[in-house]
Order: structure tokens, then C-alpha cells, then sequence
């Protein structure tokens, strides 16, 4: 059996039996985090243009854009709600793939529903199956891909929703063969883009073209059957000299995903590359018990291949500031915390922020690759460690080594946090009310029992 047959028929027959104890928490927590990050993104400065687009469209259609009260037809809802969900750089992470699928996949599964009941174990199944489609693909193709420079949240992330929305949508084998490849054709998006609109965007497009590819196929539409493994097909045009489709097939279900490695939640609203040094940072300020006017010199080490992303360094939009360690860092020893606010325009351009910038060292260091026997398969959030050294005008050093980041799997959100970081993006989107938001939570805790997840959505428009 080829890889794409062997994908399809792994999406379309495993049973639910089959899904590994404990999956189905780490899916809901992953869907309230997700619909947490859509909320706060219909509050962000891409919403207005998205807006404006979706009225420019004539898209109309029964479909909510979480947070806005706007309604539209599907595809255009799952565009703007995936779009909506990456905006802040607030989505999960996946550092296998290495990328930010829920935001693909929650936005694709809810405007697939064209009004049929849909029971919320079915949504969590979808879930668990679209994040495993996608981290084995990432697996196969190898970091590689994304040094490349392709953003493997649009390239991969189409796949991961197509996964779910196959599952959730109960195709045969044989027109799910014909979705992936027409997906495959529409996998886009480049790392050149970081720091502007069209990041969020590339989430926005895998979602949109992932339901595209469902309809078609469910449609008719024919497409290379064999578009995973085939000569021209998709790995041998996205991947590298050690991409292995066979890696990807042999990998599925052992073990899955979603429990092992497991999804990274996101503690801070910036690229996830910063958040070891962040975390560091804060934890020496409150040791030293220090402050801005009384820390001389701030030294942040990182990984080989640590700085990839970070192309910032002096930057002038909250957008690029999302992407910039020295402001991650500056902002920090000026506030002592981070929040949504942090990364606006207003306080990426605060004078203050520009005088630290001269007291702040970045470097790459191989003394941090740390002995990690998996260093060249992570990405640059989770490979090695991270040092942070401050030193104050009086004299005082404190240094800190940080493996993992706050939020990773192995530093894992608790619901509490949870409820804190959606409460939070609720208050963000400016629209959906503490009661509704409450409400909402509270459905996703129990949404293995609920029967229609509409009684979810709806409370979030």
C-alpha cells in the first residue's frame, strides 16, 4: 500500500476505541486554548482588514467569525476564524511538525457543519486525528522543510485539517486519497512573511483550502491519488535530502501525537522561540527582586539555531515585536510581565523599551545545544536549553538554565491557566461578554457530553 493510501485508511478506519487514554483531555484543552486565541484575535489589528475583505467578498453565509458577530459561507469563515486564531501568536505549537495546527484545524471542522449535529466526542476525535496527521508528516518531512524557509503551519497544517475533516466528515479511503491530493496542490506559506498580517494568514489559508479540498473531492474532483510518496508529488518537492514519507506511515498511532510528544499551549502572546528566555528572565527579576533602573547588563543565550525566526531586533510594530528577543527581553525588565498589551504598537514604540535595548546581549551558543539527543529534529523553541544571566548595578549575577518552556508538555497548562488565558482573550475580543465566556469554558470541560457543539459555538459569536 502506498503512503497516501496507507494515511487515508488510518484517518478513516481507526476506531475510537482506538485512541490512547487520556487523548481526549489534552484535546479539549487544546480546543478551549484555540477558541481562546480566535476570540482575541477578532481584537487584533487584523481583524479590521479581514473584515473589510469578507465584506468586499459578498461572502455571506450562516458560518460565525467568533467574536465579531459577523456571519459568513464557510470557506471564507474558515479564512478568517484560522486567521483570527494565529493572530496573536497566542496558538499551540507542535514542534515536530514545527507548527500551530489547531488553529487550522478547530476553524476548518466548525465551518464544515453546514447545520448537522455534530456530538463534541466527535469534534475531539477529529481533533486527536488531524494533530496526528500532521505531526507525522512533520516527523517525515524533517526540520529541513521549514530551514527551507516554508512556514509548515500552512504547508503542513492543511493536511492536519484535511485529517480531521475527513474523520469528522466519514469520507471513504478513496476520496480521501483524492482530498490530499488536491490539498497538495494549495500547500502554501513562507517564513519570509513573520512579523506581518500574512503570518496569521498562512492559518487562515491552510483552513480554508483543507475545506476547499473536502468539498471537491466529496464533489468528484479527481487528483494524483499518490501525491504523498510519488515522483513531483509532494514530498519530493517540499521535503530534503532526509525526508521519508515511509517515517510519516510508520509513525502513525505509535504513539499519537497529542499524548506524546504532546501540543505546546502558550503561556505568552509571541513566537515560541522567545518564551525559555521570557520565562528566565521573569524568574531571575523576581529573585533579584530588581527592577529596570537597577539591572546593568541582561545576557540571553540560546541554542544553534535558536535566533532563526527572531529577525527583529529593533522592531517597530507589536507584530514584529512578536518576533524579536531583545524586546521579548526589554519588556520584561521594564514591566517585570508580559501580557496582550505588550505586544501593541504603542508599547513596542515606548522610549524607555529603546534605551534597554544597549544593555541587552543575544547570542547563539553551542555550550547551550545542552547534550539533547534530538537537537537537530526540534525546533528552535524546544531544541537545547536556554541560559539568562542578569547582572545588576550593585554587582549582584544570577544566571538561569531553562529546558522547556512554560506551557510545553512537559510544563503543562493547567485548566486554571487555561481559564485564566480565555477569560483574558475574552476580555481582548471586546465583544463576547465574562458570562458567555464562562459559559463557553465550562462547555469545553464537559464536551465529551455534549450533543451538539453549536451549544458551544454560538455563545462565542
Amino acid at each position: 500500500m502506498g503512503a497516501t493510501a496507507a494515511i487515508a485508511t488510518f484517518v478513516v478506519d481507526t476506531s475510537s476505541a482506538d485512541l490512547p487514554s487520556g487523548s481526549s483531555e489534552k484535546a479539549q484543552k487544546a480546543i478551549a486554548d484555540t477558541f481562546a486565541a480566535i476570540i482575541a484575535g477578532a481584537g487584533s489589528e487584523v481583524a479590521e482588514p479581514l473584515l473589510r475583505y469578507l465584506d468586499a467578498a459578498h461572502a455571506q453565509g450562516p458560518v460565525p467569525i467568533f467574536g465579531t458577530g459577523v456571519t459568513a459561507a464557510p470557506e471564507t469563515a474558515a479564512l478568517v476564524n484560522g486567521a483570527f486564531g494565529a493572530a496573536l501568536d497566542y496558538d499551540d505549537v507542535l514542534s515536530m511538525m514545527p507548527a500551530h495546527p489547531s488553529a487550522i484545524i478547530l476553524p476548518a471542522m466548525l465551518a464544515s457543519l453546514d447545520g448537522r449535529r455534530v456530538h463534541g466526542r466527535e469534534l475531539i476525535d477529529a481533533h486527536i486525528m488531524g494533530v496526528e496527521v500532521g505531526g507525522k508528516l512533520g516527523l517525515g518531512m524533517t526540520n529541513g522543510h521549514y530551514r527551507r524557509g516554508f512556514h509548515a503551519t500552512g504547508t503542513l497544517g492543511v493536511f492536519a485539517a484535511l485529517g480531521a475533516l475527513i474523520r469528522l466528515q466519514r469520507l471513504d479511503i478513496a476520496t480521501a486519497r483524492q482530498a490530499f491530493g488536491i490539498a497538495a496542490t494549495m500547500a502554501s506559506g513562507v517564513r519570509r512573511n513573520f512579523g506581518t498580517m500574512t503570518k496569521p494568514l498562512h492559518s487562515g489559508l491552510a483552513a480554508r483550502s483543507a475545506l476547499t479540498a473536502l468539498r471537491l473531492a466529496a464533489s468528484g474532483f479527481t487528483a494524483a491519488p499518490d501525491v504523498f510518496e510519488a515522483p513531483a508529488g509532494f514530498f519530493a518537492t517540499y521535503g530534503v535530502a532526509e525526508s521519508d514519507v515511509n517515517v510519516t506511515v510508520n509513525g502513525l498511532g505509535k504513539p499519537y501525537v497529542i499524548v506524546d510528544p504532546g501540543l505546546a499551549l502558550k503561556k505568552f502572546p509571541c513566537c515560541y522561540a522567545t518564551h525559555r528566555a521570557m520565562d528566565g528572565l521573569l524568574e531571575l527579576r523576581a529573585k533579584l527582586a530588581c527592577d529596570a533602573a537597577s539591572i546593568d547588563r541582561v545576557v540571553c543565550r540560546m541554542p544553534p539555531g535558536g535566533m532563526q525566526v527572531l529577525t527583529y531586533p529593533r522592531p517597530v510594530t507589536g507584530l514584529e515585536g512578536k518576533f524579536s528577543l531583545e524586546y521579548c527581553l526589554a519588556a520584561g525588565v521594564l514591566d517585570g510581565r508580559y501580557s496582550l498589551w505588550t505586544f501593541t504598537d504603542a508599547a513596542v514604540r515606548r522610549s524607555e523599551i529603546a534605551a534597554l535595548y544597549e544593555r541587552i546581549e543575544v547570542v547563539e551558543d553551542p555550550a547551550c545545544r545542552g547534550g539533547d539527543p534530538q537537537f537537530e529534529q526540534r525546533s528552535s523553541g524546544s531544541r537545547g536549553l536556554v541560559e539568562v544571566e542578569v547582572r545588576l548595578r550593585d554587582g549582584r549575577t544570577e544566571r538561569t538554565r531553562v529546558e522547556r518552556a512554560p506551557g510545553s508538555p512537559a510544563r503543562e497548562l493547567s485548566w486554571n491557566d487555561l481559564h485564566a488565558k480565555f477569560m483574558d482573550c475574552a476580555r481582548q475580543s471586546q465583544r463576547v461578554s465574562e458570562s458567555a465566556a464562562q459559559e463557553a469554558f465550562e462547555a469545553i470541560r464537559k464536551l465529551e457530553q455534549i450533543e451538539d457543539v453549536t451549544q458551544l459555538t454560538d455563545l462565542l459569536r
